[in-house]
């Protein structure tokens, strides 16, 4: 009994228990023996029925990957604990594989004494919170802990769906022609190929284009094009490539975006192969990605309704399968612009080709490709100067296509913009000079509205027209944030950052407002100063990526957030995202309500509070850093 009694004292958290609790824990231990080698739980697999003190000996502790790979290896030594977390947060199944390494003592306490410590003593509940929300910090344990129906299927096709790189795709090698070769002849060399696309080259053996088996039906049999003509007048372009280190899904998405239907794959700067759309498709055969596809075949705004009605239902698959909220935003954001694109292309076959050249944009969360599934329209129309004959023609042609995109979108499941940041709006359909004095004057005059609304329009993202329309506006935006005497405009947008706090009382709880006869937090407001804190640093060291993650990113390989730092709030900012679209999926699917921001603090365990008040304490900290550097105010 004293040995017992002076392990407890020794180990946390049981070292917080009073003494006379310790005494009654002390006879409920039993002493267990494992020898050497001995399995003694396997992850998702093992009921654990008691919680374990190692008193002598080793544990090792690590999970299983698809490939069976040890992953996240830890040992527990003398005073260690194993099983509180399985028991308090993983249904009592051993989170966790664990083997004996040594001939091993253990002490074990029963799962229900254990949990009866827990509700009695918040201290010692805490301690295993505070490991746990550590732990959910970490990208790779956050992917192993789920709670799936079946483990091994279900992290099976996660890890081949969202693991798999191109590496391990087997690819074709690329066959090629000349650009000077006749279109008879790159037909012949794709035929004694096998192949369906021909890569063609200039004269230094770069590749300029591709030809493809539809480039010969739709454009040279379908045109009685003379196939004695050289074939790059013929070939389409640009050539899209992807690393050899990227991930399937990546290529999947690329080839959506950019409407190819084949990828060189890259290694070390050279192309070694080629992948189809199909060959990728194949390999993804279960994936959300395949309803991409099949948004991309519908016919009618009915169907692209029904379509992206069912995008809850594909979030809900993705986050139950543990996949990280970064791909998720990305999956929805992909699905809402393959619909906006569709509904572009139509309504200029309707209405005639455009009488000058345009960039549609997206804004807002759409533009940082972090949509989620309470969305309303964000976006504008760029369209190229005409001299001042054609002016009023073009700009009449842009607003009725923009209205009617507006409307069709709005019918699909896009409402209208509240604020009127649309494309239907005359104020944000403009040529590329208007939109320049636009933002001039928004730098030029740092007032709290015309700063909101060039931090709307620093994320924005091209998705249909000229990108070089897009591309000449952000080398304007970088040359104008060079200028001296922007200090003010900085002080000012890093004044707005800082007018959402997190919500944290005095004391450190989660500040709550009562809805529905329910106790609610804004997720949306609550992430709002990582997005807008991380804008100002992005637009002082002009880092045009459009996503909140590449900017976080991007600011740590310049090293301006220290390694820390951009842990911290990358995880932080995509735990809070995971939270927030899975309420919402929740109120579609369940509720059968219009999706919110608002989560229901009783929906919440005990550990997604905990690590909520991590997290916004972490928001809290970095607020206080953007205060001393951009406003010289601590107190501001």
């Amino acid at each position: 009994m004293e040995n017992i009694l002076s392990l407890l004292q020794h180990t946390a958290p049981f070292h917080l228990l009073p003494d006379e609790v310790l005494q009654t824990v002390a006879t409920e231990m039993e002493l267990v023996r494992y020898t050497r080698e001995q399995v003694i739980y396997r992850q998702e697999a093992t009921p654990v029925k008691t919680v374990c003190i190692i008193a002598e000996g080793e544990f090792e502790t690590f999970f299983y990957d698809s490939s069976q790979n040890k992953r996240l290896t830890m040992y527990l030594r003398k005073t260690d604990v194993y099983g509180g977390i399985s028991v308090l947060l993983n249904r009592k199944k051993s989170l966790r594989t664990v083997i004996a390494k040594k001939d091993t003592v253990v002490y074990t306490l029963p799962a229900a004494s254990f949990k009866n410590l827990c509700d009695q003593y918040e201290p010692f509940l805490h301690h295993f919170t505070t490991v746990f929300t550590k732990r959910m910090m970490q990208d790779e344990f956050a992917h192993f802990y789920k709670k799936p129906n079946a483990f091994e299927e279900d992290y099976f096709a996660a890890d081949q769906l969202y693991s798999k790189k191109i590496e391990s795709i087997e690819h074709r090698a690329v066959v090629s022609c000349n650009r000077t070769e006749s279109i008879r002849e790159a037909s012949r060399i794709m035929a004694a190929n096998k192949v369906s696309c021909l890569f063609i080259t200039d004269d230094q053996q770069q590749v300029i284009g591709y030809v493809t088996d539809i480039t010969l039906r739709d454009t040279v049999i379908t045109n009685g094009i003379d196939v004695n003509q050289p074939v790059n007048t013929v070939m389409a372009n640009p050539v899209v490539s992807i690393s050899t280190d990227a991930y399937v899904y990546e290529a999947v998405l690329m080839m959506f975006r950019t409407k190819t239907r084949y990828l060189l794959v890259e290694k070390e700067n050279r192309y070694i192969g080629f992948l189809s759309r199909n060959k990728l498709l194949s390999e993804q055969a279960q994936s959300p990605l395949i309803f991409i596809q099949s948004v991309k075949l519908a016919l009618s705004d009915e169907e692209l309704r029904r379509k992206w009605e069912e995008v809850p239902s594909i979030v809900v698959q993705l986050l139950d399968r543990g996949v990280n909220a970064e791909i998720v935003n990305e999956v929805i954001t992909t699905v809402a612009d393959t619909i906006a694109v569709k509904v572009i292309e139509d309504t200029i076959q309707k209405i005639g080709e455009p009488p000058a050249k345009f960039a549609f944009m997206v804004m807002g969360s759409e533009g940082r490709k972090e949509q989620t599934l309470k969305t309303d329209q964000d976006n504008a129309i760029i369209y190229e100067d005409k001299a001042n004959e054609h002016r009023e023609l073009v700009r009449e042609y842009f607003l009725r296509f923009a209205d009617i995109v507006s409307g069709r979108l709005n019918g699909i499941g896009f409402s209208f913009c509240t604020g009127g940041f649309m494309a239907k709006n005359p104020k944000w359909t403009h040529s590329l000079s208007h939109w320049k004095r636009n933002y001039e004057s928004w730098l030029d005059e740092p007032v709290p509205e015309t700063v909101m609304k060039f931090s709307t329009f620093f994320d924005c993202r091209y998705i249909y027209g000229e990108e070089s329309i897009m591309d000449e506006l952000r080398s304007f935006m970088n040359e104008a944030l060079q200028r001296p005497h922007q200090e003010m405009f900085f002080h000012r947008l890093a004044t707005n950052a800082l007018q959402y706090v997190p919500p944290l009382t005095f004391f450190k709880n989660i500040r709550t407002t009562t809805k529905n006869e329910q106790e609610v937090f804004d997720v949306k407001r609550a992430m709002t100063p990582i997005v807008d804190l991380v804008r100002v640093y992005a637009l002082r060291n002009r880092i045009f990526e459009q996503n909140t993650g590449e900017r976080i990113k991007a600011l740590y390989e310049r090293g301006i957030f220290k390694e820390h730092e951009y842990n911290e709030l990358l995880q932080s900012y995509y735990l809070l995202m995971r939270l927030r679209l899975r309420t919402q999926a929740r109120e579609i699917i369940q509720d059968h309500t219009f999706p919110s921001n608002d989560v229901a603090i009783k929906r919440l365990t005990k550990i997604e509070k905990a690590t909520l008040k991590e997290i916004f304490k972490t928001i809290e900290n970095f607020q206080d850093s953007i205060k001393v550097k951009f406003t010289n105010n601590l107190f501001s």
